[in-house]
């Protein structure tokens, strides 16, 4: 049986330059799937709420919704670190909010860390409240798609020279606070690259170019809905899904099926 992956094997990876794969999933087959490629962790992500439940941003997502899709994930994992997004309004209003919302995804629905998006200037404290739980925290900078209201929408963060030595000290003051590792969101790959270079915890890149310790994509995205500059199709299953669709339709209606094979005498 392979080993578990954990957030100390994240900085032995960084050190011995393996790189890291991330990936998304929201449900027992997806995950379960993943877990038997081998991806080093998947991430249950508040994009869920983009990517399943058809939102236009990630703000609506609750606690109640993360906790119900953590939960599946983690039945069907028995090798990958399993890392679940704190949603909106999570751990803005205090700590005792933030570890008793980490203590869910982790304690009750089985994910063996949490993500929270932020700086550390404005949630260091809660980070290391969620620490002395006993719970990893993965950190989060560039664009962070619970601010989109503040961004004015989904935009590449860190062009500017001002944005850009903000994102770097952003991330290293998350490093500072104890993440064991960070997110970087649509950031230019020179600033990518940078950050990479200055932290010892490995980033983690999502349109962040090829200088990231590991990359995370969002499931849906590789199998062909993703729209994103960043996302690759790796294999269009939207597109065989559709034709299966239609195939199943046309044969209900000339009724070629179910034929004499799928019936019971």
């Amino acid at each position: 049986m392979r080993d578990r992956i954990t957030p100390v094997s994240f900085r032995r990876k960084k050190e011995a330059g393996e790189k890291i794969a991330v990936l998304t999933a929201y449900d027992f087959p997806g995950a379960q799937l993943a877990d038997e490629a081998g991806v080093d962790a998947i991430l249950v992500g508040d994009s869920v709420g983009m990517a399943v439940m058809g939102l236009d941003c990630t703000l609506p997502v609750t606690m109640d919704v993360m906790h119900h899709h953590t939960a599946m994930v983690a039945r069907a994992v028995s090798r990958a670190l399993v890392v679940a997004d704190l949603p909106f309004l999570s751990y803005h209003t205090g700590e005792a909010d933030a570890v008793r919302n980490a203590g869910r995804l982790t304690g009750q629905a089985g994910a063996h860390a949490v993500k929270l998006e932020g700086p550390a200037d404005q949630f260091g404290g809660v980070i290391q409240a969620i620490l002395r739980a006993g719970i990893p925290v993965m950190g989060h900078v560039g664009l962070t798609p619970q601010s989109v209201l503040h961004f004015g929408g989904f935009k590449v963060q860190g062009r500017s020279e001002e944005d850009s030595r903000r994102i770097l000290a952003q991330a290293r003051a998350l490093e500072e606070a104890g993440c064991f590792a960070v997110v970087l969101e649509c950031i230019p790959s020179p600033l990518a690259a940078e950050i990479t270079a200055a932290l010892r915890v490995p980033t983690i890149g999502i349109g962040a170019g090829p200088a990231c310790d590991g990359q995370v994509l969002v499931m849906h995205d590789l199998l062909g809905w993703g729209k994103a500059r960043f996302a690759k199709t790796y294999h269009d299953v939207r597109g065989e899904m559709a034709g299966a669709f239609a195939a199943y339709v046309r044969e209900v209606r000339e009724g070629a099926y179910p034929g004499p094979e799928h019936q019971y005498e």
